[in-house]
């Protein structure tokens, strides 16, 4: 059996209710500079333009959403898009490490992304029925949990409360985009070990890994990679959860073994052969979905379990990922 050894604080008797307490709590934590970043960032008006690395964020574009919509209905793809949209698909993926201690040879993680799980009831409820037959060792959630990137959290958490009655212990997450900071007290008590900069050693047998997380790098680029790495020894296998892959050459460069992300949904609308449209992230194509590598460093994107703008997936199913830690 395997254990770990947390270095960041629980929420447990923290009142999640949105007020002021939230920024001593941060503070307490994460220190002053970050919650005043986080907290200060998510109360300004999301822009549709400038702002995080994107220059056009399409997910803070309401009413283009509707015309997206009407688009797809007008060419009639919309109805069969939504199908797809609940055709999960279970993907077995080798995350071949050359440095893996012998005793985490074979070690199983799921890894769940972009749930966005308040836009569409029945969509969760298919997933947590395709998650709840799943047998693995350690779960990571790489953020979005929330449809909308402002609002009430409510409904969100709600979904996560039901989802989180079928995941298997440990759990570890980072926050996306479209999450509110609001949510970690929350996700806190229903055992989820959220990671904003921060790290936790894994121990297996007389063997340890490190597995880290940032908070988001994309839109609110509150993300610090060297504090995440801080309590990392050199010599130590280490794992990054990035919501984004969009940081991907600042984390081989800081030595992670290991890159994590979701973020891209695919492309989620693609043309035949999985070809997306647009993939809403400044990295290369090639690290928009799937197995890449960038200066000896393994990343996987994943694609993502939920939907983002419209409840629909073209050419780009849904994916739930098992990956198997193996000794390359």
């Amino acid at each position: 059996m395997y254990r770990h050894m947390r270095t960041v604080s629980t929420a447990s008797e923290y009142n999640s209710t949105m007020d002021n307490s939230v920024h001593d709590y941060l503070s307490d934590r994460l220190g002053e500079v970050h919650a005043r970043q986080r907290i200060g960032i998510e109360s300004e008006e999301p822009r549709i333009f400038g702002k995080g690395l994107n220059f056009f964020h399409p997910e803070n574009w309401y009413s283009g959403h509707a015309l997206v919509r009407y688009i797809l209905k007008l060419t009639g793809v919309y109805w069969y898009g939504q199908r797809k949209a609940v055709d999960f698909q279970l993907v077995n993926n080798d995350l071949r490490l050359p440095d893996l201690p012998a005793s985490f040879e074979g070690m199983t993680l799921l890894h769940l992304s972009d749930l966005h799980i308040d836009m569409h009831p029945d969509t969760a409820e298919t997933l947590i029925r395709h998650v709840e037959q799943i047998d693995y060792d350690i779960c990571i959630l790489t953020g979005d949990y929330r449809g909308s990137t402002i609002g009430p959290i409510d409904e969100a958490m709600a979904g996560m409360r039901s989802l989180c009655m079928v995941l298997k212990q440990p759990v570890y997450a980072v926050l996306g985009n479209h999450d509110s900071i609001y949510m970690v007290p929350q996700l806190e008590d229903m055992g989820i070990t959220m990671l904003l900069n921060e790290s936790v050693a894994i121990e297996r047998g007389d063997a340890t890994i490190h597995l880290a997380g940032i908070d988001d790098a994309h839109y609110y680029r509150v993300d610090n990679l060297e504090k995440s790495a801080s309590e990392i020894p050199a010599d130590r296998l280490s794992i990054l959860l990035s919501h984004t892959p969009e940081v991907y050459r600042q984390a081989a460069h800081a030595g992670f073994d290991a890159f994590l992300c979701g973020h891209t949904h695919g492309g989620q609308i693609c043309l035949p052969g999985g070809y997306p449209l647009t993939l809403d992230s400044n990295c290369p194509r090639y690290m928009g979905s799937g197995n890449w590598d960038y200066h000896g460093m393994t990343g996987y994107t994943s694609v993502g379990a939920g939907t983002s703008i419209v409840d629909v997936r073209l050419n780009c199913p849904p994916e739930i990922t098992l990956h198997r830690l193996v000794r390359a």
